[in-house]
């Protein structure tokens, strides 16, 4: 069969996303089925349909992205096919055989304390582990770890605040900022690797109560035996999904500032190591543009096969 566009490294890129674009309209979403990871609105996943793995496969860039979501309300951030640089980066290995960015999360540390939680609750198996997810919301804890972790977090915060319950969801009435009151929290990972959260990164306004309006818990509880670490504590970081090496990396960040970027194909199609900005040089600019124009088509492609225009 002829190909659909002449091979060169940018016509191979449109190539691999139109035949991307095309088998993944027979895809259907299901986060615990592994045939079915690799959908999404753009297939970032490990098995061999992604974006990241078909372009790998074609030395047109790494097999490494990365994103910065900004966590101010406003919405936004930075997606990069390549790896951002950071020294504060710490990394925690992911599970082998997997078909979701699953992380072997071992303890959880409030206020200094660590929770009294089995790390087996934990442990991967089939339909158990935890799973990094950007298309999930809040974020979920298996409920042997999500009692213990909700009880500190009171303990923490009882001469600060007045407990309330809103809709079964533990919540506060406080009376200053929650940096003053709320604790941090540490989850714990295999490596080493910490992953410290902000009192923002685990409370969410609640609606309005007898007294004000609350800042509530924003984890939610599961019965299935899979946690899943949403957006609600990948905001404000740096996350780095390096699939050569088999790790995601993080590490705290203000997602409006400019990132170091690696961007280096195995074919050397594409080679630099620069700052991603607004004001940076013309290759990061042809870069950014080159991303942003994939978006585009892959949109564009997906919308063409799934509706005939």
């Amino acid at each position: 069969m002829e190909p659909l566009i002449s091979v060169s490294p940018f016509n191979k890129m449109l190539n691999v996303l139109y035949n991307f674009a095309k088998d993944i309209t027979y895809q259907t979403g299901s986060l615990t089925k592994p045939d079915k990871a690799i959908d999404g609105i753009f297939g970032f996943g490990q098995r061999d349909l992604s974006v990241v793995s078909q372009l790998s496969s074609h030395g047109i860039t790494p097999k490494v992205f990365s994103h910065c979501l900004k966590g101010d309300g406003t919405g936004g951030g930075k997606l990069v096919l390549g790896e951002i640089l950071d020294p504060t980066m710490v990394y925690s290995p992911l599970v082998p055989s997997q078909p979701h960015y699953n992380l072997d999360l071992q303890s959880i540390v409030v206020n200094g304390q660590m929770l009294p939680i089995d790390p087996a609750v934990f442990a991967t198996s089939d339909n158990h582990g935890t799973i990094v997810d950007t298309g999930t919301t809040l974020t979920y804890l298996v409920a042997d770890a999500f009692e213990p972790f909700v009880n500190a977090i009171t303990a923490a915060v009882s001469q600060s605040t007045t407990p309330v319950l809103s809709k079964d969801t533990q919540c506060y009435l406080v009376t200053s900022t929650i940096n003053e009151i709320f604790p941090e929290v540490s989850l714990n990972f295999a490596g080493g690797a910490a992953m410290v959260l902000k009192p923002e990164n685990y409370l969410v306004h609640g609606d309005p109560v007898e007294g004000g309006t609350p800042w509530c818990i924003g984890f939610q509880k599961v019965q299935n035996g899979v946690s899943i670490l949403g957006d609600l504590v990948l905001k404000d970081k740096i996350f780095v999904y390096d699939l050569s090496k088999k790790r995601i990396g993080w590490t705290d960040y203000d997602c409006s500032n400019d990132v170091n970027v690696s961007i280096t194909s195995s074919k050397d199609e594409y080679r630099y190591a620069g700052e991603l900005s607004e004001s940076s040089s013309s290759r990061t600019t042809t870069s950014v543009a080159l991303q942003a124009f994939l978006l585009h088509m892959v949109a564009v492609t997906l919308g063409s096969l799934l509706y005939g225009k």
